[in-house]
């Protein structure tokens, strides 16, 4: 219970962060929301509005988002197993299969399969209420605000994604990956569409992992 309701109202602050950079990117209130109840899945969010404010199509807002999202399905894989759900719980369990409630339930390994079980229910469970709940909060705050880029919340997106990023950073190698990408993201920008630079920047981590370290 400690550690699901600590992660979860952690990791949901940036609901805020998410819905004043929709409102920043052209979204409606209503769609900030919508988009949050129903894709959850935090930095897919926030890479699709990411795309839309530099001007992307949608269609390359969705590829980005899609690719950041391939990761839930693994963590699905890893799941499966443990929770044995059939039916509309399946469903749900789907939906609430993210980085937090795989990595909360994994970490009560010791305590054995229930405490594993409850962990991924509380955690999923409880980002999945408040992020939705900070989602509205940044989202209706922005738009009382008028233009949200006035008040720089259009820096919102990298800000969160540097967050969401830099503790997952633990090793040099995955640094040099990083600023590799970052580079070469710089490199493209001026030639490639608005959008396509961030897709195109996970070829770098390919390369990186196509040989041994």
């Amino acid at each position: 219970m400690r550690d699901a309701l600590s992660v979860a109202l952690t990791v949901s602050v940036y609901g805020v962060a998410f819905g004043a950079a929709s409102v920043a990117a052209g979204f409606s209130v209503v769609q900030s929301c919508l988009f949050s109840l129903l894709t959850f899945t935090g930095a897919s969010q926030f890479a699709a509005v990411g795309v839309v404010a530099s001007g992307g199509a949608g269609i390359s807002a969705i590829a980005a988002a899609a690719m950041l999202g391939t990761r839930n399905a693994l963590y699905g894989i890893q799941m499966a197993p443990l929770l044995k759900v059939k039916g509309l719980k399946r469903v749900a369990a789907a939906q609430i299969t993210i980085d937090e409630s795989t990595g909360v339930a994994l970490a009560q390994a010791p305590r054995g399969t229930d405490a594993m079980r409850l962990g991924f229910w509380l955690t999923g469970t409880g980002v999945f209420i408040f992020w939705n709940v900070f989602t509205f909060i940044g989202a209706y705050g922005a738009k009382s605000l008028g233009n949200p880029a006035s008040w720089g919340l259009d820096a919102a997106v990298p800000a969160a994604f540097l967050g969401l990023v830099w503790p997952r950073l633990e090793t040099m190698y995955l640094r040099l990956v990083a600023a590799s990408a970052v580079a070469f993201v710089l490199l493209v920008t001026p030639w490639m569409p608005a959008g396509l630079p961030i897709i195109a920047s996970a070829l770098v981590a390919v390369g990186f992992g196509w040989r041994e370290r």
